[in-house]
């Protein structure tokens, strides 16, 4: 058996790296994400034997109660203000991108029922939807496709998007928006739909966006 000469052992190449620089690493990496970013990714980042899940969660506590938090985002993370904070980061624009009636209930009725496919959101609103409206909503990457139905003819099914959830400040889409977050996004004029008497009742949730307009028929949209 060899004698101990004093030295300091040599840190094995497949070490992982102490708790606390592995916490100082995902911080860096969800600093300077642009997306979110999953456990797996922040794996494949570090080095080999570093534990990311537990690092993030050691790093989430550490950040509660600060001017920002580490936030999950469906099964994604990401360093965002908090949320109380939130009014210090508005900014006033000149233009603001809104969605059409028909956009919002086709958002909506995805949201809600995904996966979805085309024709059941044409048989919940009772109009068709056009092609320019899910483009819209792909362009704007709030929705995506999903998987086909395993029926004739095997139609795609619309989901809504990681983006959507982070947009809204949602864990998942099991935590969707009302009208009245609609209308703060500037997503949703700020006046009653035809036909109510208060159109500040906002958060009454889907049965309210598909309420149909007798002023505007189909919505204008074509049949497809």
């Amino acid at each position: 058996m060899a004698e101990h000469d004093g030295r300091e052992p040599e840190q094995s190449l497949f070490e992982a790296p102490p708790e606390a620089e592995q916490e100082r690493m995902v911080e860096a990496i969800l600093f300077a994400a642009a997306e979110p970013v999953t456990v797996a990714e922040l794996n494949a980042r570090m080095p080999h034997g570093a534990d990311a899940a537990r690092a993030l969660e050691s790093l989430r506590r550490r950040y509660d109660g600060r001017g920002v938090q580490v936030v999950r985002i469906d099964t994604a993370w990401a360093i965002r203000t908090a949320p109380d904070l939130g009014f210090l980061m508005q900014k006033e624009v000149v233009e603001t991108r809104k969605l059409s009636r028909a956009a919002i209930e086709t958002l909506a009725i995805i949201a809600y029922h995904q996966p979805v496919t085309r024709a059941e959101i044409e048989e919940i609103r009772g109009v068709a939807v056009s092609r320019g409206t899910v483009d819209q909503l792909l362009e704007m990457e709030w929705i995506r496709f999903g998987r086909r139905r395993m029926t004739p003819g095997r139609p795609v099914t619309f989901v809504v998007t990681s983006e959507f959830l982070d947009h809204f400040g949602l864990e998942s889409a099991r935590d969707l928006p009302g009208l009245r977050d609609l209308r703060a996004a500037g997503l949703l004029e700020n006046r009653p739909p035809p036909g109510t008497d208060d159109g500040e009742d906002g958060d009454q949730g889907q049965s309210e966006m598909f309420t149909p307009d007798p002023e505007d028929g189909n919505d204008g949209e074509p049949p497809a």
